[in-house]
């Protein structure tokens, strides 16, 4: 008989199998979804970047976006953060669909899109102004 609360590592866990389980319907990262799903991102000068030289494509612009907006919503602005944060919190786990992008991509990313996350940004203002009024 064990005498302290807790079990070992090696014990299995009966944990959900999908990450939407986890997230709760109203919770913040549902709405960062919905929102860049629904955005034209070509329209707004988001770039999709061809194949690397050494043949692995790259990431679509949307689970960068995600991550970005989910970040800079929770004040966490730096690309190693993000890094670590795609890799250990279940809610931008849900949003990258499990990829972890280093923080190079991501600080690339935010570099050769800034005009384009700056008109996003203010249209998420814009939204989020008009459902408060």
């Amino acid at each position: 008989m064990a005498r302290f609360i807790g079990g070992g590592r090696d014990q299995t866990t009966l944990f959900p199998e999908h990450l939407d389980e986890w997230i709760g319907q109203d919770h913040l990262a549902r709405v960062v979804d919905l929102f860049v799903n629904q955005l034209d991102l070509p329209a707004l000068g988001f770039q999709h970047h061809a194949t690397a030289r050494t043949g692995r494509p790259g990431y679509h612009p949307a689970v960068l976006l995600k991550l970005f907006i989910y970040g800079y919503l929770n004040r966490t602005p730096s690309s190693r953060h993000l890094e670590c944060e795609a890799g250990r919190n279940i809610e931008a786990m849900r949003l990258t669909r499990r990829l972890i992008p280093d923080h190079k991509t991501i600080a690339d990313f935010r570099r050769q899109n800034g005009p384009a996350i700056r008109k996003t940004c203010a249209s998420l203002s814009i939204s989020a102004a008009a459902s408060v009024c």
